[in-house]
């Protein structure tokens, strides 16, 4: 019953940052919201084993994904506010960033976001959480090719040039399947 809450109150408040992204399918925002609710499915079906067993081999890896994913998306929020100069709200940057992890992924946060997931996963593993990371992923998907098509009619060629040069999510030749555009 406390899962339910705790679901519950953090959904309304993933619903209260999404309202209006929830209005336009088109949008990145409305897909991320699946990612986000994701997520959280994810955090609160394995709350109960999130520290038991703490040296068992996917306790470790799960740690290790958890603090990738902060690492990564610190580094991410810094660069769109410094390099991207964003108006109003970080992600409505006015200059296309190209450094850092920017350089290699196109979307360094929200493959903070899959990492999360994938760390929550690890906590404890089942087939209903597994089928959960499945939605995320696809969710996730969803919501960069969302973001791709609004970045290529606001930086055009420009995007499209980096679309060529970068990786969608992870910088390495398996994740061609994760939606590499070559």
């Amino acid at each position: 019953m406390l899962e339910l809450s705790v679901f519950a109150v953090a959904s309304a408040g993933i619903v209260a940052i999404s309202w209006t992204s929830l209005a336009n399918p088109r949008a990145h925002g409305f897909y991320r919201f699946f990612a986000f609710e994701s997520i959280l499915a994810l955090v609160v079906l394995n709350a109960r084993q999130w520290f038991s067993h703490p040296f068992a081999v996917r306790q470790i890896l799960s740690w290790m994904l958890l603090a990738a994913s902060a690492a990564l998306a610190a580094h991410g929020f810094h660069l769109l506010r410094v390099v991207g100069k964003p108006e109003g709200r970080v992600e409505n940057t006015t200059r296309l960033v190209r450094v850092g992890a920017y350089r290699h992924i196109r979307h360094p946060l929200y493959c903070a976001l899959l990492l999360l997931g994938l760390g929550a996963l690890l906590k404890g593993p089942s087939l209903v959480s597994g089928g959960v990371a499945l939605v995320m992923v696809g969710a996730l998907i969803a919501t960069a090719r969302a973001e791709e098509a609004e970045n290529l009619a606001k930086f055009g060629d420009a995007y499209a040039a980096y679309m060529k040069d970068t990786w969608m999510f992870l910088p390495f030749p398996g994740s061609r399947a994760a939606g590499r555009e070559r």
